[in-house]
């Protein structure tokens, strides 16, 4: 999928660089000379990357980005004339992600941009791979197959792991035995449905939900995990 790069500066020539050497890498680019007009494009496009001029004629750079991040945490990188390591601090404080000095080499600004989309491409990777549960407290590594419970190690057997990981996957969805059975057992399980039951129980055992608020009981159908908060 194509990334939107929004470019905010009142310098047409710096905008014209920027969006030759992006739309050079494959990246979509809208351009803005103004604050206003970088939100109204926020407010109509979907913006996957933003550089923003701090120095901007009508809304400053620092009120664009404080506006930006009450409804947003698109990667932004800063553009300014000011060097000073105080400003480096706030415009980062505001929460940009990078920051670049002018003159800059267009080149290195794109080398930052990609950078920046790959660390954020492989946070939400990590992310992806990690369930959290009741304020963080229970945590599922689906590439280590690990859980821990309040930073401790559970020690779940593989069929314990595997239906704690089909419930937790689908938060709030009320499974049946038969659908647990099929997903973690097999088609070809000819076992007693009730094991289900026995699993269940060992797992709330060992996640010490002894009040039953992770896994909860439907009576007469079967088991849901909790909607996280």
């Amino acid at each position: 999928m194509m990334l939107n790069i929004l470019v905010v500066d009142d310098e047409e020539n710096i905008v014209d660089v920027l969006k030759a050497y992006l739309e050079k890498e494959g990246y979509r680019v809208f351009t803005a000379y103004g604050g206003k007009e970088a939100l109204d494009i926020l407010n109509k496009e979907r913006i996957d990357f933003i550089v923003l001029d701090l120095m901007l004629p009508d809304i400053s750079g620092e009120q664009v980005c404080k506006k930006i991040r009450v409804r947003s945490q698109v990667p932004i990188l800063m553009l300014t004339a000011k060097a000073e390591e105080s400003n480096k601090i706030n415009g980062l404080g505001l929460g940009a992600d990078d920051y670049m000095v002018k003159p800059f080499s267009p080149r290195e600004l794109v080398a930052r941009v990609k950078a920046i989309l790959r660390r954020l491409d492989r946070e939400q990777t990590i992310k992806a791979d990690i369930i959290e549960f009741n304020d963080g407290k229970l945590l599922i590594d689906k590439e280590k197959m690990q859980v821990k419970n309040n930073n401790i190690l559970v020690d779940l057997t593989p069929t314990e792991y595997k239906l704690l990981l089909v419930l937790a996957q689908n938060p709030g969805k009320v499974f049946t035995r038969e659908e647990l059975i099929e997903k973690v057992l097999g088609y070809d399980y000819e076992g007693f449905d009730r094991t289900i039951d026995a699993h269940i129980k060992n797992i709330r055992h060992k996640l010490q939900d002894y009040e039953n608020e992770l896994i909860t009981t439907v009576y007469g159908v079967g088991y849901k995990f909790m909607e996280n908060q």
